[in-house]
């Protein structure tokens, strides 16, 4: 910890493999932590680096200014801030769990209503990457509470952002950049199925392929700004050019024995924008498909 950072005794609920990653992490950095977990059994090795441990979440609470929390669902973060509910007031909750935006929402009223601050945080990195200067986290909640504890924050990573005073934005945000990675991953993987049927390396495809994949996620501006405007006619590259090609990479997976299933499924929307008569509009458009009730 560096001359002029201050130590803030912070409480850790849940030693699952990302709950422990982030107790490491402040006590490297130089903070009381106190932790509790169901299974005591995993603070033993936090214990052994200086951590304290509490019997119970109200214990542990009341041993902290700030509690950061990381267990399994957004229903079990209730549950356990519930039974710390007594010790809460005047505390900051920092919300790391998985779940709903409508549940960090609820989540964030019951600790307001318990006279604490609340904080959401979406962790976007695996947890050997917690501390990192390259870990993103996405946090929602009062600007205020975010300002008071950036410096914390930043020691779980460099790159703390605020999005929202709204937790739940901070979950929309985790949730639409995991929407777009499976998206890509399946991509990938699919076109690897299609190569490696054919005895093509994997590897030298992407190095040699390399400018194309990067040009793809350069798309994402523009395609964000035509959906915001909601203007898609484009000039070159519209939906229509992309049905042959869709129809030739169906032929091909179906004759190699590659599943089909994906690309047939991005088939069947264009098709659908076609037929309603947007085949001059870019990609972008496809949105309003998956906007319908």
């Amino acid at each position: 910890m560096s001359e002029n950072a201050e130590a803030v005794a912070v409480a850790v609920l849940g030693l699952g493999e990302m709950g422990a990653a982030l107790a490491t992490t402040l006590l490297d950095a130089g903070h009381p932590v106190t932790v509790w977990n169901r299974s005591q059994d995993k603070a033993q090795p936090l214990i052994d680096k200086g951590a304290r441990a509490a019997a119970t979440p109200e214990a542990a609470v009341g041993a902290a200014e700030v509690v950061i929390v990381n267990v399994k669902g957004g229903a079990v973060a209730t549950e356990l801030l519930g039974a710390a509910a007594s010790a809460l007031r005047g505390r900051t909750v920092v919300d790391l769990t998985d779940g709903s935006s409508e549940q960090s929402r609820a989540t964030g009223q019951l600790v307001t209503e318990y006279g604490a601050d609340y904080l959401h945080g979406q962790i976007m990195t695996i947890a050997p990457a917690i501390g990192s200067p390259d870990a993103v986290v996405f946090y929602g909640g009062r600007r205020p509470v975010f300002d008071r504890n950036e410096a914390l924050l930043e020691v779980l990573g460099g790159r703390p952002t605020h999005v929202s005073d709204d937790p739940g934005v901070a979950v929309l945000y985790g949730m639409a950049v995991h929407d777009i990675m499976w998206g890509l991953l399946n991509g990938f993987l699919h076109a690897a199925a299609l190569l490696g049927d054919a005895g093509i390396r994997i590897d030298d495809f992407q190095q040699r392929a390399q400018p194309s994949l990067a040009a793809l996620t350069s798309l994402f501006p523009m395609l964000a700004n035509e959906i915001d405007r909601a203007e898609f006619a484009v000039p070159y590259g519209a939906l229509e050019h992309h049905l042959p090609s869709l129809d030739d990479l169906i032929a091909e997976s179906k004759a190699r024995g590659i599943d089909a299933a994906l690309p047939t499924y991005t088939r069947t929307l264009v098709a659908e924008a076609l037929a309603a008569g947007h085949g001059h509009d870019s990609y972008a458009r496809l949105v309003e498909r998956f906007s319908r009730g």
